[in-house]
Formats: structure tokens, C-alpha cells, sequence
């Protein structure tokens, strides 16, 4: 899963009445702390008693911070800014971002303009230039950010460097690739930060990108220590959780988040779309029915979209997505929501009794799959997917406990009970299902292990075997291409003889109904395997 940058900005404003710049400092923690409608009722209430150009911007830059912009709310504030003061840079940029956020390439030469309108004199006005330019994952210039901040960093040395400014440094050059350098604009902002759990938590998130996952667990245990009450932290834990399938951890986490961040609608929304991300999908689909009326983005019908899709519901499941394609910006249509739209064309084709509509289904499902895997979107295992479309969505339960069982068994999901990371004993309760031949324990088994372990191959040729032995061949060709996929190079030849026969397992199943594909896959297993007869055979039938 892509956890979402947790990199907020702050301001400084200089008042002359300080209880008043606090109130201003108070919102923009609230920001930093993902308590949005806590700084919505704060910035709203600056407004009321002093309804400045500046109160605006700060109101609709929260609007642009939260988990899913609200680019109508932010524009109506910035507007209101602008008609108070027609001259607002602030107002004039966050206008400027909004465009940037829904994918209009001008706004960066906009956002260019305004600052040398403004003549850079300002650091307030360079610092929200380069916030806006690393706002949004798909849309920005880091390049500029940086030279915008470094100038910011310069105007502001004789007050003090804020915090934030090297915030938003680390966070354009996370935009970069360029790590290293991310880690310096951190550290200078750490001996600067009033809330140290707030660079903690940067550190911890720029490692997990790096995929340093022990240096990001001590960062985000630090954040943590520093401040309990720091909710992003625990949103940083739980990405952390749910990639080492810890989901019972996870949850923990996102009950704590839940508890230090607020009751924004949008705040909520992403708590939604982290169970659902955690497999938790009742409490994502309670959280989502919460909170479904209080919002307008379309954004909703996406994630309900997941939602029934998980629960097998694909008529469901389409509507909603076509809700949501319908009403939301071109822009935000990502490679994930077509790959989802395959899959429900998938689900939809299982039940699908005219031919060619069956046939079109698949297709569709096909070519949408092939988009969101070409863009290396990981939202989902997208192969796994298919393969559970094509087995019915998998062994239930229910499948299972009906099956042969024996002493092995049952000792063996006690320890996977205790520890459902404990791979050892998957694979002896997975191999226990076969020697016992309970198929459907088999399949849920190893599917639970490729999950645990998704790049060791040998899970998913036992997979197909499992499926090819309860007799779903389609679930078994799916889950065989996936072990050929998933072989390493530098493990071909001591994986020779099983390549050999998933090539001619899937060559055997496609040879009345893809004999191109029938031919050369059983080519590929008789090269791998000149002594494998039953190989040896096909390739001189299908070749006649």
C-alpha cells in the first residue's frame, strides 16, 4: 500500500497582538496534527473577529491538507481572501494550487509568476510557492520547491529558520528520489521543532519508502515516546503494521489515530480507507457509513466500490465505481480504479450466461488489469486477485471446516491461530490440507502464505496445484502463470522440473482453447525438461 505523505507545513505570521498569533499557531498544529476540523472551527473563528486576506488563505490551505482536498471550499475561501485584499500573494497561490492539485500543468508557471511578482521578498509567500509545488503526489516540481525554500531558508536567517521550512526541503526531495538529502533537510529541522514527534514521524515515513523498515520502526517507537498523543505517528505505525500483515496491530494503531486526530468527515475517510487497506472491511465499511452523507467528494463512492467488490458483490461494486468515474476529475482516475473496474468486469463475468457479453467481460477485465500492472500499482495483488475471481473468491471457511481433517491439522491451526505470521507452520497446515486432501484448506492456506511471503514463488505453484486438484482450472491456470512470473532468474535452474510442469499444466488447460498459447508453453516445459514424457507428448500432438 502507498501511505500518503504525512509532511505538513506551518506559518509564522507576526502580529502585533500575540494571544492572536497563537490562535493562528494553535490552527496550524491542528493541521500538522491532523485534527481538521479543529483547525477548520479555530481559522473560522479568526475570520469572524478579523476576516483579513490571511485568515482565508489559512482556512482554504486546510481545506487543500486534509487526507482528500476539497478544492470547492479551499477556492471559496481564497476568493474571499482575494476580495478582501486583491493583492493576497497567499490567496493568489493557494487558487494557483488548487488548479496544480486537479492536474492543470500551467499552474506551475502560475505559481512562478506570483513570486516574482511578489519580488521574493517575502518568505511567508516563497515558503506556500514550494509547499503548494510538493503538495500533491502526481502533480509538482520538487526542483522549483527547492530553489523557492533554499531562498525562504535565506530570507528568514536573521529571525530563525522555522521548523517547517526544512519540513517541506525533506519533503521535495522525497518527491526526488533523493533521500540522503531528505534526511538532512530533517535533521536540520529537528534541534528547530517544538513537536519533535512531528520530524519523527518524517523520518520514519521517508525510511518505510526506502524500505528500511527497522530504522522506520525506531523512528515512528520515537515520534511515539515523544508525544503519545501525536496522531500521524500512529497512522506511520500502522502502515508499518499492515505491511508485515500484523493486522491485529494494525488495527490498534488506527483505533489510537482515531482517538488523537478528530471527527472531520475527511479525517474519517482515510481511517476508512486504511481498515479497508488492513482487510479490516467491516470497520472500514462502519466508518465509511458514518461519514457517507457528511461528504461530497466522490471520492466515497470509490472506496465503496472496494468495499463490495471485497464482499463479491460486482453489481454493487459497479455502481458504485461508476459513480464515482462519473463525477470525479479525469485526474484523479488512477491506474488502481481501472485496475478495480477489471476485476468487477471479472467478478461480473462469472454469472455472465451470454457469450459474448461473457467474453467482452473478460477482455475488459483483462486490458484494465494490464493498466494498473504496466503503472506497477501495488493497491492490490492483481493477479491473486483474478485467481480468487476465477475459484469462486476462494475456499470459504465454511468449505474448509466441511472437509477431511485429522490430529496434524488441528494442532497446526492452533499455532497458526497464536501466530498468523508464523510462515513455518502455514506451510506444514498448507501441506497437511494436501496429504489430507482438503482441497479448500489447501487453497485458503497457501493463499494466506503468498500473502505472508508474496515473493517466494513456490507458494503459488502449490496454490495451482491445489485449485487444479479441486477441479477449478481456471483458478489453477492463473495461480501457475503467477509462480512463472515470480521466478527469479537466479532461481530458474534449481526450479527447472516444477517451471517444466506449470508450463505444461497450463499449456494442457489452454490446449482446446488457446492452442497458440497451448504451443508455446509446452515448448518452454520440454526445453526445461526434455525427459518430462507427458510433455513430450503434448508438444507432438498440439504440433501435428
Amino acid at each position: 500500500m502507498n501511505v500518503k505523505k504525512i509532511a505538513f507545513g506551518a506559518a509564522v505570521v507576526f502580529f502585533t497582538n500575540f494571544a492572536f498569533a497563537q490562535t493562528v499557531q494553535d490552527g496550524i498544529n491542528s493541521v500538522d496534527s491532523d485534527k481538521y476540523a479543529q483547525a477548520k472551527t479555530n481559522f473560522t473563528n479568526m475570520i469572524a473577529s478579523a476576516p483579513t486576506a490571511e485568515n482565508y488563505f489559512y482556512l482554504g490551505n486546510t481545506y487543500l491538507k486534509q487526507g482528500e482536498p476539497d478544492y470547492a471550499a479551499a477556492t471559496d475561501n481564497f476568493n474571499k481572501g482575494l476580495a478582501a485584499d486583491s493583492k493576497s500573494y497567499l490567496n493568489k497561490l493557494g487558487l494557483a494550487t488548487v488548479k496544480l492539485g486537479k492536474g492543470d500543468k500551467n499552474a506551475v508557471a502560475e505559481i512562478q509568476k506570483i513570486v516574482s511578482d511578489s519580488r521574493e521578498k517575502d518568505a511567508e509567500v516563497l515558503f506556500r510557492a514550494a509547499e503548494a509545488l510538493t503538495l500533491f503526489e502526481k502533480n509538482n516540481s520538487p526542483d522549483l520547491a527547492i530553489q523557492f525554500l533554499n531562498k525562504a531558508i535565506e530570507r528568514a536567517e536573521k529571525k530563525g529558520v522555522p521548523a517547517y521550512y526544512y519540513y517541506t526541503l525533506g519533503d521535495a526531495y522525497r518527491l526526488k528520489r533523493m533521500p540522503g538529502d531528505a534526511m538532512t533537510a530533517y535533521d536540520k529541522a529537528l534541534p528547530l521543532a517544538k513537536n519533535k514527534a512531528s520530524v519523527y514521524t518524517r523520518i520514519g515515513t521517508l525510511w518505510m519508502a526506502a524500505q528500511q523498515w527497522q530504522q522506520a520502526k525506531t523512528s515512528i517507537d520515537k515520534a511515539i515516546a515523544t508525544d503519545p498523543s501525536y496522531a500521524p505517528a500512529y497512522k506511520a505505525l500502522a502502515a508499518y503494521d499492515i505491511r508485515y500483515q500484523q493486522n491485529a496491530k494494525a488495527t490498534q494503531d488506527l483505533i489510537n489515530y482515531t482517538k488523537y486526530a478528530d471527527e472531520d468527515p475527511y479525517t474519517q475517510l482515510e481511517i476508512a480507507k486504511l481498515y479497508f487497506t488492513n482487510e479490516d472491511y467491516a470497520n472500514s465499511k462502519q466508518v465509511l457509513d458514518k461519514i457517507f452523507d457528511k461528504i461530497n467528494d466522490p471520492i466515497k463512492f470509490k472506496l465503496r466500490a472496494y468495499q463490495s467488490y471485497a464482499d463479491g458483490k460486482y453489481a454493487e461494486a459497479k455502481q458504485n465505481m461508476d459513480s464515482f468515474v462519473s463525477q470525479a476529475e479525469k485526474s484523479r482516475v488512477q491506474p488502481a480504479d481501472q485496475g478495480l473496474q477489471g476485476l468487477i468486469a471479472a467478478g461480473l463475468a462469472k454469472t455472465e450466461t451470454d457469450a459474448a457479453k461473457k467474453t467482452a467481460l473478460m477482455t475488459e477485465a483483462q486490458q484494465k488489469v494490464a493498466i494498473a500492472k504496466a503503472a506497477k500499482d501495488e493497491t492490490l495483488k492483481w493477479d491473486m486477485e483474478l485467481v480468487k475471481i476465477a475459484g469462486g473468491g476462494g475456499a470459504s471457511q465454511a468449505d474448509v471446516d466441511a472437509g477431511p481433517t485429522n490430529p496434524t491439522i488441528e494442532g497446526l491451526k492452533q499455532k497458526v491461530a497464536a501466530n498468523a505470521q508464523d510462515s513455518d507452520s502455514l506451510f506444514k497446515l498448507a501441506t497437511a490440507y494436501q496429504d489430507a486432501k482438503n482441497w479448500n484448506g489447501a487453497i485458503m492456506t497457501w493463499q494466506k502464505m503468498n500473502a505472508l511471503l508474496p515473493d517466494w514463488a513456490p507458494g503459488y505453484y502449490s496454490l495451482g496445484y491445489s485449485y487444479q486438484q479441486a477441479g477449478n482450472n481456471d483458478a489453477a491456470k492463473m495461480a501457475y502463470e503467477k509462480f512463472i512470473s515470480t521466478v527469479k532468474p537466479a532461481e530458474q535452474e534449481a526450479n527447472k522440473q516444477t517451471l517444466a510442469y506449470a508450463y505444461f499444466a497450463v499449456a494442457y488447460m489452454n490446449k482446446d482453447s488457446d492452442p497458440a498459447k497451448a504451443k508455446e508453453y509446452v515448448a518452454k516445459s520440454v526445453q526445461l525438461d526434455p525427459t518430462y514424457q507427458d510433455a513430450v507428448k503434448l508438444n507432438a500432438e498440439i504440433n501435428k
